[in-house]
């Protein structure tokens, strides 16, 4: 999906898009408006514009039938070019070979770039609140080697011990996704990482 792109209104708010799962457009009690994604723009003084869902990943799919590169294609390839797009996921691409998952990365960026070649864009890797098997690891460095390729920044939540104190402070009874407080630390980290 090429050709003109529009331009932001001058004058606007700077925009800060976020492309991902679950964990970046809210699950369970936490909606989409309080999601670690809306925080971080707006400790970054930015307008949120928010894409994807639950489920889904650079292959997987999800209930919704489409993966990041067809997200990025329905839901912001037909808005005006944002000053940054945060891509962020890889938790719900375990089952597929790395290889796999670095290619679709790839290609997702290269679609991006070539939409929007003045848009920073920063890739957030597998968000794991608590301990993180094996697999997630290995879909980590594929998507930071995608990245590299890609000459885009890579951030690493897997670096991060998330739960420091009680873990139902941070994370929800399913195991998995965060709490309100959970994202409200996320956001910190990444907007303070973007700064």
């Amino acid at each position: 999906m090429s050709g003109s792109t529009p331009t932001a209104t001058p004058g606007a708010k700077p925009v800060a898009m976020f492309l991902g799962d679950s964990f970046t457009v809210g699950s369970g009690p936490v909606p989409r408006w309080q999601s670690y994604a809306s925080a971080t723009a707006r400790l970054l003084g930015r307008q949120p514009v928010i894409a994807g869902a639950g489920g889904t990943g650079f292959l997987n799919r999800g209930r919704v039938g489409r993966d990041f590169q067809r997200s990025f294609e329905v839901e912001l390839a037909w808005r005006p070019a944002p000053d940054l797009l945060v891509i962020s996921g890889g938790h719900n691409d375990r089952r597929w070979s790395t290889v796999r998952v670095r290619a679709a990365a790839e290609r997702l960026l290269a679609e991006v770039r070539g939409h929007w070649p003045g848009t920073r864009i920063v890739m957030v890797g597998p968000i794991w609140l608590g301990d993180a098997p094996e697999k997630a690891y290995q879909v980590r460095d594929a998507l930071a080697q995608a990245a590299r390729r890609a000459g885009v920044p890579f951030l690493d939540p897997l670096r991060r011990h998330w739960v420091t104190g009680v873990p139902s402070e941070v994370v929800l009874p399913d195991g998995v996704h965060p709490t309100l407080a959970g994202h409200e630390r996320l956001a910190a980290w990444l907007a303070a990482e973007l700064s």
